[in-house]
């Protein structure tokens, strides 16, 4: 859980640079499972996880402002 806390303390901005930077990791990741080059198929489900995370917290906090 400490994960998605560290994320909560982030900037709206901090929080799309690492989805960027995720999503290239993703796409990466998904090269080398396709070319059989993939060392350690574990950190595909990792990654897909936290882009999950971050896209949840961007919802939320974009909810909260329409609230507000």
């Amino acid at each position: 859980m400490s994960k998605i806390e560290d994320l909560r303390q982030k900037s709206d901005d901090q929080l799309s640079e690492e989805l960027t930077s995720l999503k290239r990791e993703q796409f990466n990741l998904r090269f080398q499972a396709a070319t059989n080059q993939l060392e350690a198929p574990a950190r595909i489900r990792e990654v897909r996880r936290s882009i999950a995370k971050i896209k949840t917290l961007q919802t939320e906090r974009a909810s909260a402002a329409a609230k507000a």
